[in-house]
This record gives C-alpha cells, sequence and structure tokens, in this order.
C-alpha cells in the first residue's frame, strides 16, 4: 500500500522511519503493506509486529552493562536459523527465544550475552560497530534481543532491515553513534543512554567519556508504543486488537 494511503488514515502518523544512515523511507516496509484500509482487523496473529509478549518501551534512560560486539553482526549470529520455528507470541516461546540472542557469534566472544541456562542477559546495551544486523531479514532478530532484556543498541551504522524490523517490532531502539564506540568500549563497562530531543547520549561511566548519538526522529515514537501496529492502534489508523 503506498505511503500516500497511509498517511491518509491518519495525517499525524510520522512521515518516514529512516534510518540516521539512509534516506529510504520506513513506508516502503513490507510490514506497512499489511495495513488495508478495506480488511476487517482481528487479534493479530504475527508474532513480530504485535509485541503480545512485551512491554511498551518507555523512551527515556537505559542504563546498565554493556555488550560491545564488531562490525558486520549478522542474523545468523544474533539468532541461527535453527530457532526461527519459535514464536514469539507465545510468552513461553518468547522467553525461549531470548535465551538464544547472539548465540551464533563465534568462540573468540569469550563472554556469552545470555549465560547458559538462563533467558535473560545481565547486559541491557549492546554496541557494535558497522553493518548490524546485516544478513536475511528474520524479524526475530530484533525480537530475541528485546527477549533477552536489551534495550538498545548503539552502532555506527545498521542493515537497513534490522533498523526497519526493529522500529516494526518495538523490541529495541537501534541507536547510531557518531563515531566507532565499539572501539572505546568494552563488555561489562558501565553506560547509560539518554535519549533526550536532538542530542541523545551514552555516557560510559566506566571510562567517564559521553558520546553523542545520532536523533533516532520518527521512528522512536514508534517504538515507544511498542510497534507499528500498536502505534497505529494508539494513532486511531487501525481498531483496537480487542474492538469487535
Amino acid at each position: 500500500m503506498a505511503a500516500s494511503s497511509l498517511q491518509s488514515l491518519k495525517p499525524t502518523l510520522p512521515q518516514s522511519f529512516a534510518s540516521p544512515n539512509n534516506t529510504s523511507p520506513f513506508f516502503r516496509s513490507p510490514f506497512l503493506l499489511r495495513f488495508n484500509p478495506s480488511f476487517n482487523p482481528k487479534p493479530l496473529s504475527s508474532s513480530f509486529i504485535a509485541r503480545s509478549a512485551a512491554e511498551p518501551q518507555e523512551r527515556k534512560t537505559f542504563h546498565g552493562l554493556c555488550y560491545v560486539v564488531g562490525d558486520n553482526i549478522d542474523t545468523d549470529q544474533i539468532i541461527p536459523a535453527e530457532y526461527l520455528t519459535l514464536v514469539p507470541s507465545n510468552p513461553d516461546e518468547y522467553e525461549k527465544l531470548g535465551s538464544y540472542a547472539l548465540i551464533g557469534l563465534p568462540a573468540s566472544y569469550s563472554e556469552r550475552f545470555v549465560e547458559p541456562g538462563e533467558t535473560k542477559t545481565k547486559y541491557s546495551i549492546i554496541i557494535g560497530g558497522e553493518n548490524f544486523g546485516c544478513g536475511s531479514s528474520r524479524e526475530h532478530a530484533p525480537v530475541c534481543l528485546g527477549a533477552a532484556g536489551a534495550k538498545a543498541v548503539v552502532a555506527q551504522s545498521y542493515a537497513r532491515i534490522f533498523f526497519r524490523n526493529s522500529v516494526a517490532t518495538g523490541e529495541v531502539y537501534p541507536l547510531d553513534s557518531e563515531v566507532r564506540v565499539c572501539d572505546e568500549c568494552k563488555t561489562g563497562d558501565v553506560a547509560t543512554v539518554e535519549l533526550r530531543e536532538g542530542d541523545s547520549v551514552l555516557i560510559n561511566h566506566t571510562t567517564g567519556k559521553e558520546y553523542k548519538l545520532k536523533p533516532i526522529g520518527d521512528a522512536g515514537p514508534v517504538i515507544d508504543a511498542g510497534g507499528i501496529f500498536a502505534y497505529a492502534r494508539k494513532a486511531g489508523m487501525i481498531p483496537s486488537a480487542a474492538a469487535p
């Protein structure tokens, strides 16, 4: 469905959800193509877009430990294909999905993102390099990170599909750093991400350094709401899932 049709449904919908590193509008996402003004919405079975097992994010401050990775972390490393049979709309499987987050990283990563036998991570902020989330377009990638308890990813750049999937699912905030933060932070550093209008920052309390983050723009309110469908309901674009 064309972006103009979506905008006609609710003029206050943000105009685009592009990553700060690309200008392709989020309206081209296949998620938004599922909107159809003639269809009668029912409770969604999509396990990826409706965060049925997770609460909407609060867009304020995230504080915790960092987990640092390098460049070109692909979706096979974030969540290997063998775990894609798990259905995130099922609360038990959503939790189990989180236990496998970043399990595909090579053995050179001595620290596991989620310890064996656990379902939640102790790291709430992931710091990456270039092209984070490259590879296949699996929505499970941001979902498993959110299920594990991660709140934000701070990377030098993102694969476009990962950025869009993060916004559409509302699981994690994909934030762009202005410098290569992954070279200056270490796994286990204590950090805070502050999302502020125009000047969001990452503060590394272990090193005492502060890094400016690029504004997340119109994608922010969608993640705040818990994903694109939750945002659309909140904005009145589609009826509530509970509506007859």
